[in-house]
């Protein structure tokens, strides 16, 4: 009988080292060498591990912009969510468990923290970052973004924030290099280009790193241009919600170097 099977959830992630390779990988996009040093196995074990969670799509796989050989992991934690729901509400009804709705988080706790947000262009994703944060945290944390090599603010980034009801027309612009003597809480690079040059910042922030494809280079005969714009606003979206969440709940900074 089906109801007498455990939900695959449970069992994919009661091993210990899926648990902190999905643990890891929630937090920062990874290649398969970084994340052997992280958990010390071999690298056999590790891929893997990693072979049987992409089969069951709670992690996920994309070509380095940087170097095409390198392969960045993301666990996709919003789908853990939800098969894990899913595992409560199959053992009993009583147990489904309803998704915290985006404006029920509390605002984090403690001094503000201050977010960095970089990418090649400085023209679009950390740009979109750094508005989300500022937009779903109400201010509570201060963020700010910038670029290895600023280009204009892109016009699609600017549609497709103004669709969510954000307005980030006319903001400037600038150069890491603006930032390079200032302490910041985290530092995120958005782009597999600018995270080989990111330098070291003052006071060794935890440092993550999401590898979003540049939606203004996207090919055009695979994807509407407007639409991979959408689609990294999405994304984004998504991974500032978790890091707002993890900076409300986590009384203190661990030290994870992207």
């Amino acid at each position: 009988m089906s109801s007498t099977e455990p939900p695959e959830i449970l069992g994919l992630l009661s091993d210990p080292l899926r648990w902190q390779l999905v643990d890891e990988l929630g937090r920062s996009d990874r290649r398969v060498g970084e994340l052997v040093e992280l958990v010390g196995k071999p690298q056999n074990l590790v891929s893997y591990h990693l072979a049987e969670l992409r089969k069951a799509g709670i992690v996920s796989a994309r070509r380095s912009a940087a170097d095409g050989r390198d392969v960045y992991y993301r666990a996709d934690l919003f789908r853990c969510r939800d098969l894990l729901a899913g595992a409560g509400h199959s053992l009993h009804p009583g147990l489904a468990l309803a998704p915290a709705g985006a404006d029920d988080a509390p605002a984090p706790r403690r001094a503000k923290a201050r977010l960095l947000f970089l990418c090649t262009g400085n023209s679009a994703r950390s740009q979109m970052a750094e508005a989300f944060v500022e937009h779903r945290s109400g201010g509570a944390v201060e963020a700010r973004s910038a670029g290895s090599d600023p280009k204009p603010l892109h016009p699609m980034a600017v549609q497709v924030m103004a669709e969510r009801g954000i307005d980030i027309e006319g903001r400037p612009t600038k150069s890491l290099t603006r930032f390079a003597r200032n302490r910041f809480d985290r530092v995120i690079t958005l782009c597999d280009k600018v995270r080989e040059v990111c330098p070291d910042f003052p006071g060794a922030p935890t440092t993550a790193h999401w590898s979003i494809p540049d939606p203004s280079t996207v090919g055009q005969d695979d994807l509407p241009t407007l639409l991979a714009f959408r689609h990294a606003a999405d994304d984004i979206e998504e991974r500032v919600a978790l890091l707002l969440a993890d900076l409300t709940n986590r009384p203190a900074e661990r030290s994870h170097h992207g």
